[in-house]
């Protein structure tokens, strides 16, 4: 297996610079791993079979009892645009994760920075309000010191943050969130070169108050509140984990082994009802169906392969009598982890053992996504399923077309 085996062509004009409008109007491409006897199937050159459809439609293929499970997070204004304290040059700064194990205060964030050369140990920024298009005259709101590199990570920075001023509307000193949020744009991928709409857009309609992740879990943008609301009346139901998506996020696979591939650690939550809702959903026979790669993460990392095996062992659907599954072991089970971390990396070869289905997005080539992905379905039906949507011209990636894995 190399990382070239997961490479595509993809034009630029696929690329999607917008979302669709409604939500849930965009395309949806159904890939049956088991192939379906629809009467509008493509039949796939390495087995299994395509549907071309609406997204809106996903409920024909949802089933009383399924449940599906959100990552309810919530995208920050992490992205930064500022000037060196000393020669005024432009900074982009871009926050990925507090590292309270630096400072416990929260004022240390592990960051992405360019220009990443200039930007040493020692360099101080200064972010005025407005942020990007903000005005020489706009006050400073926000300062910054670079503290020291981020290890295997290409422009990955520590840095210290202190707030700036006072709030207007309140008169007190501005936390450091406030001055985050004054000076802050929500970051939209670099793929995405000239949107200028609504930023609620690029959060999902179901995300929490708080904001924790530096990108979107791109797959559950395509749900709107009357979608969710007729599949709940369908018989089916939502569970919702969090997992605040980082670094990964940006980054491609450059060594040539994929294996060699270094995940940085992303912070995530799969509370007590999540995992009662998947073992009653197992026990009655019925799917865990992940809505985007972050849930998938999520409920896999949950997966303790020590843990007693539960009445009804869980299993993924085509992922029985694995030799590391819980059906032929007698233990294993997803367990309850509450602010844990993961570096969780599948790929083909990798066993499933709680997610069924999955609802994703067209992925970037060489990611550990098409990794991800090529681990449910293989990685033949997955570059087939990619022919077929180039072919028929799908819109690709955050702001793009959907994808269900049955």
């Amino acid at each position: 297996m190399r990382t070239d085996d997961f490479d595509y062509t993809l034009p630029e004009e696929l690329i999607a610079q917008a979302p669709a409008e409604p939500r849930d109007s965009c395309r949806l491409l159904v890939l049956n791993r088991k192939g379906s006897d629809a009467t509008d199937a493509v039949a796939l050159e390495h087995g299994g079979t395509v549907e071309h459809r609406i997204f809106r439609d996903i409920i024909d293929y949802i089933e009383p009892g399924d449940l599906l499970v959100i990552n309810k997070t919530r995208v920050m204004p992490a992205r930064l645009m500022g000037r060196k304290a000393e020669t005024g040059g432009v900074v982009e700064t871009l926050l990925l994760k507090r590292r309270e194990d630096v400072d416990p205060l929260g004022h240390v964030w592990e960051c992405l920075v360019k220009p990443g050369k200039r930007l040493k140990p020692g360099a101080k920024i200064e972010y005025r309000a407005g942020g990007a298009h903000a005005p020489e005259s706009a006050p400073v709101v926000l300062t910054a010191e670079v503290t020291d590199y981020v290890e295997d990570s290409r422009g990955g920075r520590l840095v210290r943050f202190e707030p700036q001023g006072t709030d207007p509307a309140t008169g007190e000193s501005r936390t450091l969130d406030e001055a985050i949020h004054a000076a802050g744009h929500v970051p939209l991928p670099p793929y995405i070169t000239d949107y200028e709409g609504d930023p609620e857009k690029y959060q999902t309609v179901y995300a929490m108050p708080e904001e924790h992740s530096a990108a979107a879990p791109t797959a559950g943008l395509h749900f709107t509140p009357e979608l969710m609301q007729r599949i709940e009346d369908k018989g089916a139901h939502f569970a919702a984990v969090e997992l605040e998506v980082g670094i990964d996020t940006f980054r491609l696979v450059e060594e040539d082994d994929p294996t060699q591939h270094v995940m940085h650690t992303e912070r995530y939550h799969v509370p007590a009802e999540v995992v009662d809702a998947v073992h009653a959903t197992k026990a009655a026979g019925h799917r865990v169906i992940a809505v985007g790669t972050t849930a998938v993460r999520s409920l896999e990392s949950a997966f303790d392969a020590d843990a007693p095996v539960a009445p009804k062992p869980v299993t993924a659907r085509y992922f029985e009598n694995r030799a590391d599954g819980a059906d032929t072991l007698g233990c294993g089970d997803i367990t309850v982890h509450e602010n844990a971390t993961t570096q969780l990396y599948l790929m083909p070869g990798s066993t499933y053992h709680v997610v069924d289905a999955l609802i994703t997005n067209f992925h970037v080539p060489r990611s550990t996504l098409m990794m991800l992905v090529s681990a449910l379905a293989s990685r033949d039906q997955v570059m087939d399923a990619y022919e077929q949507a180039v072919k028929a011209r799908y819109r690709f990636f955050s702001f793009g077309d959907a994808m269900l894995i049955e």
